[in-house]
């Protein structure tokens, strides 16, 4: 047992949440995009084994040169997506590109009918990622709608003095119309994952450590499988 040396000062702890405590990485992606993409890609690899397996003449290779040019061009666009955020900046994965944007290089975060990342430099690069689901706009302005529906009718009816039965329903408008003050206006998913990614950038994209050059890089590991896979299949049916 060993007795602790009184000279010794523990470090003070930092308390969480302050301007000091760093930014854990996070990675956003698709849901539906991955599940789609697992879906296919496992439809995919199930035909084309069985047709190699089972199948005659140029069948085989016919499979063989498919599989090899879906399976990159699949995964790219539904498995490979995903921005990766930490203090520095942002690392932009989508199909073809991997892009890596230090936050002092971002000058703006764009959400129209696509979500993007704009530079310094006025280049658009689209998240996606983060792709814009007009149908959960549209649920979320639906339900802000009723909540402030039901906050009015609970302001009619606290105006009114409200009957046992009034109150009773005037509660959980109340209720509804008081979650939507504490909360805000209802957002889509990927939009307030826009809104985390506006206020880290407005936090830290004056920061030293932020400050450097935009790079891209070609998915050269997607491309190269996927031209190989689309020249054996003109090949092959060229061929007859």
């Amino acid at each position: 047992m060993t007795t602790p040396d009184p000279s010794r000062v523990p470090e003070p702890t930092k308390p969480a949440g302050t301007a000091t405590t760093p930014y854990k990485d996070r990675v956003y992606r698709s849901p539906a995009g991955v599940v789609g993409g697992a879906l296919v890609l496992a439809i995919v690899a199930w035909l084309g084994i069985d047709a190699v397996v089972v199948g005659e003449g140029r069948t085989p290779w016919l499979a063989l040169a498919t599989m090899l040019f879906l399976g990159p061009v699949v995964f790219a666009y539904t498995l490979r997506p995903a921005v990766f955020v930490n203090d520095d900046g942002l690392r932009v994965r989508n199909p073809l590109r991997l892009i890596v944007l230090p936050w002092g290089q971002v000058a703006s975060l764009r959400s129209g009918f696509s979500n993007e990342v704009v530079d310094d430099s006025g280049t658009k690069y689209q998240l996606w990622a983060l792709p814009v689901s007009v149908r959960a706009r549209s649920k979320a302005a639906r339900q802000d709608a009723r909540a402030a529906r039901a906050a009015a009718r609970a302001d009619a009816r606290a105006g009114q003095g409200g009957s046992l039965r009034g109150g009773a329903v005037g509660a959980a408008d109340l209720g509804a119309g008081a979650a939507l003050a504490a909360d805000g206006p209802r957002r889509a998913e990927t939009d307030r994952a826009m809104d985390e990614l506006r206020e880290l950038h407005e936090r830290r994209q004056g920061e030293p450590g932020t400050q450097g050059e935009v790079t891209v890089r070609w998915a050269y590991e997607i491309i190269a499988p996927a031209v190989a896979g689309a020249v054996l299949l003109g090949v092959l049916w060229g061929l007859g």
